[in-house]
């Protein structure tokens, strides 16, 4: 695993684009699992860049959804897939035949985690995935505890998740209870992984991720066991790097 420090939201921004264009490659043809949220929008933001002054050739990307709250389907302006597509898929040219979705408004949302499996190994798996930090140690949505092999499925979002997506919905009891999200054996595999994390409320969590033996219990710990992982931190987030450098851990040790 490689830590990367820096200053602000902006290096931020600029050092996340660098690396997930160097993944890519100048002319990929993979799949990038993009994370939504405030934190990774601006890494977005300079791939769409990137794009416009041509030096990210995103004409055979193919783009994957992390999670989607239930109940709300495509279409829908509140939903995850609509927010995906209006801040990532159109800036960088992907259209919807290139994204690959989960369908929160499915009559048999289990049933309907199948068909997203079969997309995604369809496409060789994920090449590149951009993951944030959720404030219990969630990815995407993989609450704890999330083993390693917790397949994509309907999940009860826990109170740190009501909490924490609150502001995007205008308060807590307004913020759906359930939720789908891709699971950690499709997350554990990607070649190649970006955590972003920014801010000092996300210090504490952070600790624990790097510090702590890798378990369910927190989710982004289970990161540690796998090749190919970049956390990409704020100083707020992460202020005693490399003083705090965490033990290394040997590939598929987990605890719990």
């Amino acid at each position: 695993m490689e830590v990367v420090v820096v200053t602000d939201q902006a290096e931020l921004d600029r050092v996340g684009a660098e690396l997930v264009s160097g993944w890519l490659g100048p002319a990929p043809r993979g799949t990038l699992l993009a994370a939504l949220g405030t934190t990774p929008l601006g890494i977005y933001r300079e791939l769409v860049a990137r794009r416009e002054a041509g030096t990210l050739d995103t004409s055979r990307l193919t783009l994957l959804q992390l999670d989607a709250y239930l109940g709300l389907g495509p279409d829908d302006p509140r939903s995850l897939h609509g927010w995906l597509r209006r801040d990532v898929a159109g800036p960088l040219g992907i259209p919807d035949d290139r994204l690959i979705g989960l369908r929160g408004d499915a009559v048999d949302p289990e049933a309907a985690c199948r068909p997203y499996d079969a997309a995604v190994a369809a496409c060789g798996g994920i090449d590149v995935s951009i993951l944030g930090l959720g404030p219990n140690g969630h990815l995407g949505f993989n609450e704890p505890p999330s083993a390693p092999d917790a397949p994509t499925r309907v999940v009860d979002l826990t109170a740190e998740s009501l909490d924490s997506n609150a502001r995007y919905w205008g308060g807590r009891d307004r913020v759906p209870r359930r939720a789908l999200t891709a699971g950690m054996p499709l997350l554990l595999a990607a070649r190649r992984t970006l955590l972003v994390v920014a801010g000092a409320h996300k210090r504490e969590i952070l600790h624990r991720t790097l510090r702590e033996a890798p378990s369910p219990a927190v989710p982004a710990s289970l990161l540690r066991t796998v090749p190919g992982v970049t956390i990409l931190a704020d100083r707020a987030a992460l202020p005693d790097w490399p003083a705090d450098t965490p033990t290394p851990v040997r590939p598929g040790a987990v605890d719990g």
